[in-house]
């Protein structure tokens, strides 16, 4: 799970609570952190404002360190939404990750935001996904058909599955796991 600094608060906790309530090994990463060091979540709600508000979230202790990512020793890539995505697009090595899981056709979760790392890192063109509807410019310019849905609906294509923000756990989280290990939920 790649996170930073104002990840949302619900996109880091729960799917790290719930994969690791399956028995997955959940490593949780941040370019420029190790193991132990923390992040700082912001929590991101939906108020009736024009956009989500924003409130101070909690801190979230890293379990890796990103300088030792090896994307052949995951299973599945999980991304992370919130503000963090703004600058985590920029991270050559987080781009490269992100790369291999999609080109190996390996399992990817993207909730929120975390669909700027997909396109940044070019590996949607053709694609169908959803996220947070203020990304969908950044979708539609990487060549990726945008599929606006319910913030509660998950959009499968091959191996990613995306949602368009926290209230899609439950539908996300499934299709991911599922893809992971496709016997996990019988």
């Amino acid at each position: 799970m790649i996170v930073g600094d104002y990840s949302e608060d619900y996109e880091v906790m729960v799917p790290f609570q719930a994969l690791s309530m399956l028995g997955f090994t959940v490593e949780t990463v941040c370019p420029g952190k190790r193991k132990g060091e923390t992040i700082r979540t912001a929590i991101h709600d939906f108020e009736g404002d024009q956009t989500y508000s924003e409130k101070p979230g909690h801190l979230f202790g890293l379990t890796a360190s990103f300088a030792s990512v090896s994307p052949e020793d995951h299973a599945g890539l999980y991304l992370a939404g919130g503000r963090a995505c703004e600058y985590l697009r920029l991270d050559a090595q987080v781009l490269a990750i992100v790369r291999a899981f999609m080109t190996e056709n390996r399992p990817v979760a993207a909730i929120c935001h975390g669909a700027q790392l997909l396109t940044a890192a070019d590996v949607v063109r053709g694609r169908r996904l959803t996220a947070y509807p203020a990304v969908e410019p950044e979708v539609t310019a990487a060549g990726a058909h945008f599929v606006a849905t319910a913030p509660e609906q998950t959009v499968i294509d091959g191996n990613l599955a995306t949602a368009p923000a926290w209230p899609g756990h439950p539908t996300l989280m499934r299709a991911f796991v599922s893809l992971i290990d496709p016997d996990i939920l019988n």
